[in-house]
């Protein structure tokens, strides 16, 4: 399992401090339309939460 989850999204709550880093305490990624992913451009982060930036 993965220690640190690094994430780009500045505008997502759980970004921390625009840090990089992902401070939720899981992650849900799904694919796009109900196929399996075969790149990271075809999933979702279903954790993504918009701050109040």
């Amino acid at each position: 399992m993965a220690l640190d989850v690094l994430c780009e999204v500045n505008s997502c709550v759980h970004n921390i401090s625009n840090e990089n880093k992902c401070g939720a305490s899981q992650i849900y990624v799904v694919n796009h339309k109900e196929k399996n992913a075969s790149s990271s451009a075809e999933t979702d982060c279903k954790t993504f939460e918009p701050s109040d930036l």
